[in-house]
């Protein structure tokens, strides 16, 4: 994602409290590890392009809030898999997440480039209009933001579900062929009543400029948007993610926003202004960086960055 003139502040970084839930965690990193090798060894892994997952194309409706997780196809390979007995405790709606709602928006859309007049319809997110959506960016070599961030979102997305939680997507596979705008997307997790939402992104920045960083809301009180009740728990929310996903990715925090602590806080991005619970954005690298775009290309780090996201949100969830 690229943006112009953001509002940059520097909130100060919270640790995040790890408590109890980091000998959770432990206790499931080894079990993902191996769903990782299991992943890698059927070709998951690969750089660039698609997730391999075969997802329907009716998966999400334009005309629904919100999007139910799509059940996949028998024959696709997993992206995570802690084991059989993670698999039935989510099917059963047990597990530490049992109950919890969690809203993945995928950065951008790959057919946005095919409705130029679409994408470009002037919508309201509260302080001013803007784009219903972008293209987003790409590495030079042509992998795009949008595949990159449905990929991380398969993943996550799993490892939570894996956990008991509900997780809905604001888009998947082929539908919406568009879209959807900011506004719609921020409306998906309202309607949902998400315990947690994420917006996934890669930068389109400078060579040189490398790292990633988390977008926090801003406070906001005009026209339709009032992210004053959720700033509070975005920021904390915000700040576990960062943490986690610092250490298990081994990815800086950005060097060109955010004066070193991966967290920046912007009032002018719809799909905060307008979310009515707690939500976040990550740049997770920027794409136009030799160094950074050989990471997002490949799937291994792929599957850590989602790692990371998984824990910094099941943190925030069991805090």
């Amino acid at each position: 994602m690229s943006y112009l003139d953001p509002e940059f502040e520097s909130p100060e970084r919270r640790s995040a409290r790890r408590g109890p839930l980091l000998m959770a965690l432990a206790a499931l990193v080894p079990g993902a590890l191996l769903g990782w090798m299991v992943y890698e060894a059927v070709g998951g892994g690969g750089s660039g392009g698609s997730p391999r997952a075969s997802v329907p194309a009716s998966a999400v409706s334009r005309t629904s809030a919100a999007a139910s997780w799509p059940a996949r196809s028998a024959s696709a390979p997993p992206f995570a898999s802690p084991g059989d007995d993670a698999k039935a405790a989510a099917t059963a709606g047990s597990g530490p997440l049992a109950g919890k709602v969690i809203v993945i928006d995928p950065g951008h859309n790959p057919g946005n480039f095919q409705h130029p007049t679409e994408i470009n319809r002037q919508v309201d997110i509260g302080t001013n209009w803007k784009e219903c959506d972008t293209t987003g960016t790409s590495t030079k070599a042509g992998y795009t933001e949008a595949d990159f961030t449905l990929d991380v979102a398969h993943r996550l997305g799993t490892l939570l579900e894996q956990q008991g939680a509900t997780v809905k997507l604001t888009r998947d596979g082929d539908a919406p062929p568009w879209g959807p705008c900011v506004t719609e997307r921020a409306q998906i997790g309202n309607e949902a009543h998400a315990d947690a939402a994420i917006s996934i992104h890669a930068d389109d920045s400078a060579e040189g400029d490398r790292g990633f960083h988390v977008i926090l809301p801003g406070t906001v009180h005009a026209g339709a948007a009032d992210t004053r009740p959720i700033v509070g728990p975005s920021h904390d929310l915000g700040a576990r993610v960062a943490d986690f996903f610092l250490r298990e990715t081994r990815q800086p925090a950005s060097n060109y926003v955010g004066e070193g602590t991966g967290l920046v806080t912007r009032t002018d991005l719809g799909g905060l202004n307008l979310s009515t619970v707690p939500k976040v954005f990550i740049e997770c690298g920027n794409m136009r960086d030799s160094k950074d775009s050989a990471l997002l290309t490949y799937g291994a780090w792929r599957q850590k960055a989602a790692q990371g996201l998984f824990e910094g949100i099941a943190d925030f969830l069991n805090r």
